[in-house]
């Protein structure tokens, strides 16, 4: 009887690891970057210091990175981007929560087609978007992947008319992350 017992509940946990609720961003295997496109000079920069958080059982997914944590092949594109356009001390991070509209099922490998409809906030400004994208399972990893746009005047990000021909006016992004299931230390 006691084999038994100890089988269930041994079993029982087993699953319960499978299927984690809770898959959390593995440290340095998470990205989000940016790229403008411009007449005169093409931009682009990337953060490792994302945190990236999905819930499985509401299909929540939220998305944080500090705005300082982008590098630019530049120190001077670096320099005005923190300064000038996102004001990284007054809004130091940028901030998605939204939820997956398509049902997956986390314990079976494969890549998901997916739809996210939340809210992007970012220099202060919070907007509601959809995005598509892609949650592969792979063992005990989620691996996402989106590529969307945003136009900046939609967050309030000016630029000087100065440099007009330098920024482009639609900011390509990109999303990559592997997650794996979170445990409390």
């Amino acid at each position: 009887m006691k084999k038994i017992v100890f089988t269930i509940v041994f079993l029982a946990g087993l699953t319960i690891s499978i299927q984690a609720q809770i898959f959390k961003g593995k440290a340095d295997a998470s990205s989000i970057s940016f790229y403008s496109k411009s007449p005169l000079e093409d931009i682009d920069a990337t953060s490792k210091k994302v945190t990236v958080v999905i819930k499985t059982t509401t299909n929540d997914i939220q998305f944080a990175v500090p705005m300082i944590s982008f590098k630019f092949p530049k120190a001077l594109m670096e320099e005005h981007f923190n300064e000038n356009y996102v004001e990284s001390t007054k809004f130091p991070t940028c901030i998605f929560k939204g939820k997956i509209i398509e049902q997956i099922d986390f314990s079976k490998d494969g890549e998901n087609k997916v739809t996210v409809k939340g809210t992007l906030d970012l220099h202060g400004v919070t907007k509601e978007i959809e995005v598509t994208g892609t949650i592969t399972v792979k063992g005990q990893e989620l691996i996402v992947a989106s590529t969307f746009k945003i136009k900046i005047a939609d967050y309030n990000i000016k630029v000087p008319s100065l440099y007009v021909q330098n920024i482009a006016e639609i900011v390509d992004v990109k999303v990559n992350a592997t997650l794996e299931p979170f445990v409390k230390k």
